[in-house]
């Protein structure tokens, strides 16, 4: 077992590294989700889908 680790002590590392990277963004887009944040940008007149994936805001005067 320890042969093992230290022949792939660098791919071991730079695995969790990647892990650890993959999961800080999983997580901050988590967050930016629940606090009502979108990745799109919302320029509707330039996109596909055209406004299909917002609801309209209401006003509440």
């Amino acid at each position: 077992m320890f042969a093992f680790l230290s022949a792939n002590l660098g791919t071991i590392i730079v695995l969790l590294v990647l892990g650890l990277i993959v999961g800080l963004i999983i997580r901050g887009q988590l967050k930016d989700r629940a606090m009502g944040k979108s990745s799109c940008g919302s320029n509707c007149s330039h996109c596909q889908m055209a406004g299909s994936c917002h609801q309209p805001k209401h006003k509440t005067t």
